[in-house]
């Protein structure tokens, strides 16, 4: 990632629409469409700043945040690095995984450069092994939390998959900014393609046999695509293991949100 010139706001390392956009490979009317559709999701003082009147202009003050802000604009919103992470996860896009993981780690929280002259090669050679080591601790620890969640779909048991699904789903449509109809339906569409069947129509069938059996209208219409799944081994499989790979698309384990 080419270096940016920090910028600042309220002690925190901030970037712009314009910026996110460049960095994210996509266009600022995107990142502003994205955030006007899930406003909701975006807390100010957490995810963003929204610069107006004085504010604005103590910014525009500050020499180099001169050109961030356009000749006649009323506001502008700076992302925080939350912001950034919103942005990265609406967009879903291996690039803005991989910028936002870059960013998080050169822009937002930069390591400490230790000034090594004038000290032994000893000495040098003792602090380079004390980072190195601290590195490699944060990635185990980063591995273990991975592992740990992916874990909490693997073991789900038959007894409880339904709740153990539904519930990391909530989480899933959280990260994507979208309703949980929505991004159960896409979980649908993969469950759909890897098991080669169509849960429509066994939905169908399950509500033509309960008909059969003489049950209730209104159990019949409650009767959904969980319940052909959970008349199927297989496809319970299937299920919770497309779950777990949108869990993890979508990080929904990941500490910063």
């Amino acid at each position: 990632m080419n270096e940016l010139t920090p910028i600042e706001n309220q002690g925190q390392r901030v970037l712009t629409t314009e910026q996110l956009a460049e960095l994210y490979g996509t266009t600022s009317d995107r990142i502003a469409d994205n955030f006007k559709k899930n406003r909701d999701k975006f807390i100010e003082g957490s995810h963003f700043f929204k610069l107006e009147g004085p504010a604005l202009k103590d910014f525009k003050d500050k020499g180099l945040n001169s050109p961030l802000v356009g000749k006649n604009a009323k506001s502008l919103i700076l992302y925080t690095k939350r912001g950034a992470a919103r942005h990265s996860k609406m967009l879903g896009t291996d690039k803005a995984w991989d910028m936002f993981d870059s960013l998080e780690e050169n822009y937002f929280n930069p390591k400490p450069q230790i000034n090594l002259q004038g000290l032994s090669p000893q000495t040098q050679f003792a602090i380079q092994a004390a980072q190195a080591m601290a590195e490699q601790e944060r990635k185990i620890t980063q591995i273990d939390h991975k592992v740990d969640a992916i874990s909490e779909i693997v073991s789900t048991s038959t007894m409880d998959w339904r709740r153990a699904t539904r519930d990391i789903i909530t989480k899933i449509a959280h990260m994507r900014g979208d309703d949980y109809q929505a991004t159960r339906n896409d979980i649908y569409k993969d469950v759909e393609q890897r098991g080669g069947c169509s849960l429509s129509t066994r939905l169908t069938n399950l509500r033509n046999r309960m008909a059969g059996e003489g049950q209730s209208l209104s159990k019949r219409n409650k009767t959904n695509k969980v319940d052909v799944i959970g008349n199927d081994k297989r496809l319970i499989e299937i299920y919770m293991a497309v779950v777990n790979d949108h869990a993890i698309k979508y990080r929904v384990w990941d500490n910063e949100y």
